[in-house]
């Protein structure tokens, strides 16, 4: 029994060291295991004219003429696989599109980040730099992601009907303005009997008509 435990061992032990050595190599570099982050976009074995734009390499041409067809070449980037019309395996295709850069491109086809920090109830209607991103599927000249000029436009969820209907019945007790957040002005018309009716009727006008917002700059919904 004893002389049978010894071989035991020692294949033991082999396991072990070629087990460590395998996870060396791995962990050294020997076997590359990394997937592109582009891949996660890419739909393996689609059509290889519809891919995204992350997932292809393409010559562009910037002379061509802004808003005339054009067609370039283009190839599908490592670890992506892609088919033709005749689902055949394929690296190298031509893709159309319209000669334009990404900036020029109409706002449905980017998406842009929204600032809450700006006033959006402001004479003049104030801006903000926004970073705006091309969507997946469309093709476009320059880089896809770009800054621009944006219109203040977002919403805390107050709501115009809500705010007039306040001004309305209980204007005379600065309900109105509590609700929308403008606490001194409610404190003063409360106190003041809705500034004996005038400040009732100015202020119904007001938010009547979408001057008199809330009080974070936002937009009504």
């Amino acid at each position: 029994m004893a002389a049978a435990a010894v071989p035991l061992r020692t294949l033991r032990r082999l396991c072990r060291v070629l087990l460590f050595l395998f996870q060396f190599y791995i962990l050294s570099g020997g076997e590359s295991t990394d997937i592109p982050p582009y891949v996660m976009k890419c739909p393996s074995n689609g059509l290889c004219s519809r891919l995204p734009a992350d997932c292809v390499e393409c010559k562009t041409n910037f002379s061509c003429v802004y808003g005339k067809p054009v067609t370039f070449d283009c190839t599908v980037k490592p670890s992506v696989t892609c088919v033709d019309q005749d689902f055949k395996s394929q690296k190298n295709f031509i893709i159309n599109m319209t000669c334009r850069f990404c900036w020029q491109l109409p706002e449905t086809d980017y998406e842009c980040s929204n600032s809450t920090s700006c006033m959006t109830v402001s004479c003049p209607r104030q801006r903000y730099i926004a970073n705006c991103t091309v969507r997946d599927h469309i093709h476009c000249l320059g880089n896809r992601t770009f800054p621009k000029m944006l219109y203040c436009n977002w919403t805390g969820g107050y709501k115009w009907s809500t705010a007039l209907a306040l001004s309305i019945t209980l204007g005379g007790f600065g309900a109105d303005r509590f609700y929308l957040g403008q606490w001194r002005e409610g404190l003063g018309k409360l106190f003041s009997f809705g500034g004996l009716g005038i400040w009732t009727l100015i202020d119904v006008l007001l938010i009547g008509v979408g001057y008199v917002g809330p009080a974070d700059g936002s937009l009504y919904i």
